[in-house]
Protein backbone atom coordinates (compact mmCIF):
# COMPACT_ATOMS: atom_id res chain seq x y z
CA UNK A 1 0.00 0.00 0.00
CA UNK A 2 1.09 3.70 -1.09
CA UNK A 3 1.94 5.72 1.86
CA UNK A 4 -0.13 8.57 2.14
CA UNK A 5 0.63 11.63 3.36
CA UNK A 6 -1.84 14.40 4.48
CA UNK A 7 -1.43 17.95 6.06
CA UNK A 8 -3.15 18.97 8.37
CA UNK A 9 -4.02 22.68 9.26
CA UNK A 10 -5.92 23.85 12.39
CA UNK A 11 -6.67 27.39 12.97
CA UNK A 12 -10.05 26.92 14.76
CA UNK A 13 -9.39 29.54 18.01
CA UNK A 14 -6.37 30.70 19.16
CA UNK A 15 -3.58 28.32 18.32
CA UNK A 16 -2.08 27.64 15.01
CA UNK A 17 -0.95 24.24 13.96
CA UNK A 18 -0.01 22.09 11.27
CA UNK A 19 0.78 18.54 11.31
CA UNK A 20 2.17 15.83 8.73
CA UNK A 21 0.50 11.97 8.73
CA UNK A 22 1.77 9.69 7.10
CA UNK A 23 -1.39 7.07 6.78
CA UNK A 24 -2.58 7.18 10.28
CA UNK A 25 0.88 7.79 11.81
CA UNK A 26 1.95 10.65 13.20
CA UNK A 27 5.04 12.21 12.15
CA UNK A 28 4.80 15.45 13.24
CA UNK A 29 2.39 18.24 15.01
CA UNK A 30 4.16 21.46 15.76
CA UNK A 31 1.54 24.42 17.52
CA UNK A 32 2.26 27.84 17.84
CA UNK A 33 0.35 29.54 20.97
CA UNK A 34 -0.96 32.85 21.85
CA UNK A 35 -0.10 34.11 24.57
CA UNK A 36 -1.35 37.99 24.11
CA UNK A 37 -4.93 36.73 25.12
CA UNK A 38 -3.62 36.17 28.99
CA UNK A 39 -3.67 39.83 29.83
CA UNK A 40 -7.70 39.64 28.29
CA UNK A 41 -9.01 37.44 30.78
CA UNK A 42 -10.29 35.67 27.22
CA UNK A 43 -9.58 35.29 23.42
CA UNK A 44 -9.94 38.05 21.22
CA UNK A 45 -10.75 37.41 17.86
CA UNK A 46 -9.05 40.01 16.31
CA UNK A 47 -5.76 39.77 17.95
CA UNK A 48 -5.88 35.78 17.04
CA UNK A 49 -6.69 35.90 13.42
CA UNK A 50 -3.64 38.54 13.08
CA UNK A 51 -1.38 35.73 14.97
CA UNK A 52 -2.13 32.95 12.96
CA UNK A 53 -1.80 35.52 9.64
CA UNK A 54 1.93 35.79 11.41
CA UNK A 55 1.85 32.05 12.58
CA UNK A 56 0.94 29.86 9.62
CA UNK A 57 3.67 29.84 7.41
CA UNK A 58 6.24 28.87 10.10
CA UNK A 59 4.60 26.81 11.56
CA UNK A 60 3.59 24.33 8.74
CA UNK A 61 7.39 24.82 7.36
CA UNK A 62 8.59 23.17 11.02
CA UNK A 63 6.13 20.31 10.55
CA UNK A 64 7.44 19.44 7.15
CA UNK A 65 10.93 19.77 8.41
CA UNK A 66 10.17 17.25 11.66
CA UNK A 67 8.29 14.91 9.10
CA UNK A 68 11.61 15.25 7.39
CA UNK A 69 9.15 15.17 4.22
CA UNK A 70 9.23 17.28 1.38
CA UNK A 71 6.05 19.82 0.03
CA UNK A 72 5.64 17.96 -3.09
CA UNK A 73 5.39 14.34 -1.04
CA UNK A 74 1.76 15.55 0.27
CA UNK A 75 -1.04 13.81 -0.52
CA UNK A 76 -3.92 16.17 0.18
CA UNK A 77 -4.24 19.30 2.78
CA UNK A 78 -6.54 19.17 5.47
CA UNK A 79 -8.29 21.83 7.21
CA UNK A 80 -10.56 22.74 10.06
CA UNK A 81 -13.32 24.55 8.11
CA UNK A 82 -15.62 25.11 11.50
CA UNK A 83 -17.04 25.66 13.79
CA UNK A 84 -14.82 28.36 15.72
CA UNK A 85 -13.52 32.16 15.16
CA UNK A 86 -14.49 32.85 11.98
CA UNK A 87 -11.61 35.35 11.18
CA UNK A 88 -9.41 32.75 12.59
CA UNK A 89 -11.14 30.12 9.83
CA UNK A 90 -10.74 32.25 7.18
CA UNK A 91 -7.01 32.54 7.52
CA UNK A 92 -6.34 28.48 7.51
CA UNK A 93 -9.26 28.45 4.63
CA UNK A 94 -7.58 30.85 2.41
CA UNK A 95 -4.32 29.21 2.94
CA UNK A 96 -4.68 26.00 2.70
CA UNK A 97 -6.54 26.40 -0.42
CA UNK A 98 -3.80 28.73 -2.30
CA UNK A 99 -1.40 25.48 -1.18
CA UNK A 100 -3.05 23.11 -2.55
CA UNK A 101 -3.26 25.08 -6.29
CA UNK A 102 0.34 25.36 -5.48
CA UNK A 103 0.81 21.91 -5.27
CA UNK A 104 -2.01 20.98 -7.50
CA UNK A 105 -3.55 18.21 -4.63
CA UNK A 106 -7.12 17.80 -3.48
CA UNK A 107 -8.14 19.84 -0.15
CA UNK A 108 -10.38 18.30 2.47
CA UNK A 109 -12.55 20.18 4.91
CA UNK A 110 -12.74 18.91 8.12
CA UNK A 111 -15.47 19.20 11.21
CA UNK A 112 -13.36 20.32 14.23
CA UNK A 113 -15.69 18.95 16.40
CA UNK A 114 -15.67 15.09 14.84
CA UNK A 115 -11.36 15.67 14.78
CA UNK A 116 -11.29 15.82 18.47
CA UNK A 117 -13.19 12.27 18.19
CA UNK A 118 -10.95 11.14 15.60
CA UNK A 119 -8.09 11.71 17.27
CA UNK A 120 -8.37 8.31 19.16
CA UNK A 121 -7.39 6.57 15.85
CA UNK A 122 -3.85 8.25 15.28
CA UNK A 123 -1.45 5.44 15.69
CA UNK A 124 1.67 5.20 17.46
CA UNK A 125 5.38 3.78 15.99
CA UNK A 126 5.03 0.50 16.86
CA UNK A 127 1.48 0.17 15.78
CA UNK A 128 -0.04 -1.08 19.57
CA UNK A 129 -2.17 1.85 20.54
CA UNK A 130 -5.38 -0.11 21.11
CA UNK A 131 -8.39 2.25 18.98
CA UNK A 132 -11.85 2.15 20.00
CA UNK A 133 -14.44 -0.31 17.77
CA UNK A 134 -17.70 0.68 16.08
CA UNK A 135 -20.00 1.72 18.28
CA UNK A 136 -18.85 3.80 20.78
CA UNK A 137 -19.32 6.40 22.85
CA UNK A 138 -17.73 9.99 23.42
CA UNK A 139 -18.09 12.73 26.04
CA UNK A 140 -16.73 15.85 24.14
CA UNK A 141 -15.83 18.59 25.98
CA UNK A 142 -14.00 21.46 25.78
CA UNK A 143 -14.25 25.75 26.17
CA UNK A 144 -16.94 25.67 23.02
CA UNK A 145 -18.56 22.06 23.80
CA UNK A 146 -20.16 19.84 25.49
CA UNK A 147 -21.53 16.93 24.17
CA UNK A 148 -22.35 12.92 23.98
CA UNK A 149 -21.96 11.25 20.81
CA UNK A 150 -22.30 7.98 19.46
CA UNK A 151 -19.84 7.25 16.96
CA UNK A 152 -21.14 4.42 14.43
CA UNK A 153 -18.37 5.23 11.81
CA UNK A 154 -15.76 7.86 11.06
CA UNK A 155 -17.96 10.08 9.91
CA UNK A 156 -21.68 8.45 11.21
CA UNK A 157 -21.69 10.61 14.08
CA UNK A 158 -25.12 11.24 16.40
CA UNK A 159 -25.24 13.64 18.91
CA UNK A 160 -27.54 12.24 21.74
CA UNK A 161 -26.89 15.34 24.38
CA UNK A 162 -25.43 18.20 24.51
CA UNK A 163 -25.35 21.49 27.06
CA UNK A 164 -28.04 24.12 26.14
CA UNK A 165 -26.13 27.21 27.72
CA UNK A 166 -22.26 26.87 28.94
CA UNK A 167 -19.74 24.40 28.07
CA UNK A 168 -17.74 22.43 30.50
CA UNK A 169 -14.77 23.93 29.34
CA UNK A 170 -16.48 27.56 29.90
CA UNK A 171 -17.51 27.10 33.42
CA UNK A 172 -13.78 25.87 34.41
CA UNK A 173 -13.02 29.10 33.15
CA UNK A 174 -15.59 31.78 34.23
CA UNK A 175 -15.67 29.76 38.24
CA UNK A 176 -11.52 30.45 37.36
CA UNK A 177 -12.04 34.04 36.67
CA UNK A 178 -14.19 34.83 39.65
CA UNK A 179 -11.02 33.36 42.31
CA UNK A 180 -9.17 35.58 40.15
CA UNK A 181 -6.81 32.59 38.83
CA UNK A 182 -4.74 33.22 35.44
CA UNK A 183 -6.56 32.85 32.12
CA UNK A 184 -7.27 30.35 31.03
CA UNK A 185 -8.48 28.46 34.47
CA UNK A 186 -9.32 25.50 34.04
CA UNK A 187 -5.77 24.09 34.65
CA UNK A 188 -5.35 25.98 37.49
CA UNK A 189 -8.73 24.62 38.84
CA UNK A 190 -6.72 21.10 38.55
CA UNK A 191 -3.82 21.94 39.66
CA UNK A 192 -4.90 23.19 43.00
CA UNK A 193 -7.83 20.62 43.06
CA UNK A 194 -5.04 17.79 43.22
CA UNK A 195 -4.28 19.36 47.28
CA UNK A 196 -7.46 19.76 48.14
CA UNK A 197 -10.75 17.82 49.40
CA UNK A 198 -13.51 17.41 46.83
CA UNK A 199 -15.72 17.45 49.34
CA UNK A 200 -15.29 20.03 51.53
CA UNK A 201 -18.31 22.07 50.04
CA UNK A 202 -21.62 20.70 47.82
CA UNK A 203 -22.99 22.86 45.35
CA UNK A 204 -26.29 21.65 43.68
CA UNK A 205 -26.91 19.54 40.78
CA UNK A 206 -28.91 20.77 37.82
CA UNK A 207 -32.12 19.05 37.04
CA UNK A 208 -32.17 18.83 33.27
CA UNK A 209 -33.98 16.08 31.98
CA UNK A 210 -32.51 13.46 29.01
CA UNK A 211 -28.91 13.30 28.08
CA UNK A 212 -28.23 17.25 27.80
CA UNK A 213 -26.14 19.39 30.64
CA UNK A 214 -26.53 22.94 31.94
CA UNK A 215 -23.51 24.28 33.75
CA UNK A 216 -24.60 28.40 34.34
CA UNK A 217 -26.62 27.35 37.24
CA UNK A 218 -23.89 25.70 38.92
CA UNK A 219 -21.49 28.78 37.71
CA UNK A 220 -24.16 31.05 39.52
CA UNK A 221 -24.77 28.92 42.64
CA UNK A 222 -20.80 29.17 43.19
CA UNK A 223 -19.99 33.08 42.26
CA UNK A 224 -23.57 33.77 45.24
CA UNK A 225 -21.30 30.97 47.41
CA UNK A 226 -18.49 32.98 47.21
CA UNK A 227 -20.13 36.48 48.01
CA UNK A 228 -21.65 35.13 51.13
CA UNK A 229 -18.89 33.54 52.44
CA UNK A 230 -16.27 36.87 50.98
CA UNK A 231 -19.39 39.18 53.53
CA UNK A 232 -17.97 37.02 56.64
CA UNK A 233 -14.27 36.59 55.70
CA UNK A 234 -12.81 38.69 53.16
CA UNK A 235 -9.84 36.44 52.81
CA UNK A 236 -11.99 32.99 52.29
CA UNK A 237 -10.32 32.16 48.74
CA UNK A 238 -7.30 32.38 49.62
CA UNK A 239 -7.84 30.47 52.78
CA UNK A 240 -9.89 27.79 51.09
CA UNK A 241 -8.25 28.04 47.89
CA UNK A 242 -7.70 24.02 47.13
CA UNK A 243 -10.91 23.03 48.85
CA UNK A 244 -12.83 25.42 46.66
CA UNK A 245 -11.33 24.11 43.34
CA UNK A 246 -11.90 20.63 44.54
CA UNK A 247 -15.23 20.95 45.07
CA UNK A 248 -15.87 22.30 42.07
CA UNK A 249 -14.46 20.00 39.66
CA UNK A 250 -15.69 17.62 41.34
CA UNK A 251 -19.39 18.79 40.70
CA UNK A 252 -19.02 19.63 37.36
CA UNK A 253 -17.11 16.38 36.91
CA UNK A 254 -20.26 14.48 38.32
CA UNK A 255 -22.86 16.09 36.07
CA UNK A 256 -20.56 15.01 33.14
CA UNK A 257 -20.27 11.39 34.21
CA UNK A 258 -23.74 11.17 35.51
CA UNK A 259 -24.98 12.20 32.36
CA UNK A 260 -22.82 9.34 30.15
CA UNK A 261 -23.48 6.66 32.49
CA UNK A 262 -27.03 7.44 32.04
CA UNK A 263 -25.82 7.17 27.94
CA UNK A 264 -23.70 4.21 28.30
CA UNK A 265 -27.46 2.75 30.01
CA UNK A 266 -29.84 3.62 27.35
CA UNK A 267 -27.56 2.75 24.55
CA UNK A 268 -26.17 -0.30 25.91
CA UNK A 269 -22.45 0.73 24.61
CA UNK A 270 -19.58 0.40 27.09
CA UNK A 271 -16.78 1.30 24.72
CA UNK A 272 -16.64 4.86 25.90
CA UNK A 273 -13.79 7.55 25.18
CA UNK A 274 -13.59 11.61 25.99
CA UNK A 275 -11.65 14.23 24.16
CA UNK A 276 -11.72 17.75 23.89
CA UNK A 277 -9.83 20.49 25.91
CA UNK A 278 -11.29 19.01 29.30
CA UNK A 279 -9.90 15.54 28.64
CA UNK A 280 -6.85 16.74 30.11
CA UNK A 281 -8.91 17.28 33.23
CA UNK A 282 -7.75 14.55 36.30
CA UNK A 283 -10.36 14.87 37.55
CA UNK A 284 -12.80 13.54 35.09
CA UNK A 285 -9.82 10.88 33.68
CA UNK A 286 -10.00 9.44 37.57
CA UNK A 287 -13.57 9.35 36.79
CA UNK A 288 -13.17 7.41 33.23
CA UNK A 289 -10.67 5.05 34.81
CA UNK A 290 -13.06 4.34 37.94
CA UNK A 291 -15.96 3.66 36.04
CA UNK A 292 -13.83 1.33 33.84
CA UNK A 293 -13.26 -0.81 37.08
CA UNK A 294 -16.60 -0.37 38.68
CA UNK A 295 -19.32 -0.48 35.71
CA UNK A 296 -17.35 -3.19 33.24
CA UNK A 297 -16.30 -0.11 30.21
CA UNK A 298 -13.67 0.23 27.93
CA UNK A 299 -12.19 3.27 28.19
CA UNK A 300 -10.30 5.27 25.59
CA UNK A 301 -8.17 8.60 27.41
CA UNK A 302 -6.33 10.75 24.86
CA UNK A 303 -2.86 11.61 24.90
CA UNK A 304 -2.23 14.79 26.49
CA UNK A 305 -1.18 16.48 23.24
CA UNK A 306 -4.36 15.55 21.38
CA UNK A 307 -6.43 17.23 24.29
CA UNK A 308 -6.19 21.00 23.27
CA UNK A 309 -6.21 21.59 19.66
CA UNK A 310 -4.28 20.60 17.18
CA UNK A 311 -3.81 19.58 13.54
CA UNK A 312 -2.78 15.93 13.87
CA UNK A 313 -6.49 15.18 14.73
CA UNK A 314 -7.42 17.50 11.42
CA UNK A 315 -5.20 15.01 9.58
CA UNK A 316 -6.38 11.50 10.87
CA UNK A 317 -10.10 13.10 9.78
CA UNK A 318 -7.94 13.84 6.46
CA UNK A 319 -6.55 10.88 6.26
CA UNK A 320 -9.76 9.10 6.36
CA UNK A 321 -11.27 10.95 3.78
CA UNK A 322 -8.87 11.09 1.69
CA UNK A 323 -9.74 7.08 1.69
CA UNK A 324 -13.01 7.82 0.55
CA UNK A 325 -12.28 10.64 -2.24
CA UNK A 326 -14.15 13.10 0.06
CA UNK A 327 -12.46 16.43 -1.18
CA UNK A 328 -13.42 19.97 -0.68
CA UNK A 329 -13.96 22.36 -3.63
CA UNK A 330 -12.59 25.92 -3.76
CA UNK A 331 -15.58 27.24 -3.12
CA UNK A 332 -15.77 26.27 0.58
CA UNK A 333 -16.07 28.85 3.09
CA UNK A 334 -15.69 28.35 7.39
CA UNK A 335 -18.52 28.16 9.74
CA UNK A 336 -18.51 29.56 13.01
CA UNK A 337 -21.27 27.62 14.55
CA UNK A 338 -22.59 23.90 14.21
CA UNK A 339 -21.85 21.76 11.63
CA UNK A 340 -21.43 21.86 7.85
CA UNK A 341 -24.38 21.93 5.54
CA UNK A 342 -22.21 20.50 2.84
CA UNK A 343 -20.76 17.66 2.59
CA UNK A 344 -17.48 17.78 0.90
Amino acid sequence: MKSIYILGIESSCDDTSASILCNNQMLSNVIANQAVHTEFGGVVPELASRAHQQNIIPVIVAALKKAGIDKKELDAVAFTRGPGLLGSLLVGTSFSKAFSMGLNIPIIEIDHMQAHILSHFIQNEQGTKLIPEFPFLCLTVSGGHTQIVVIRDYFEMEVIGQTIDDAAGEAFDKVAKIMSLPYPGGPFIDKYAKEGNPLAFTFPKPSIKGLDFSFSGLKTSFLYFLRDHLKVEPDFIEKHQADLCASIQYAIVSVLMDKLSKAVKQTGIKQVAIAGGVSANSGLRNAMLKMQETQGWTVFLPEFQFTTDNAAMIAIAGYYKFLKNEFAEQSAVPYSRGASKKKS
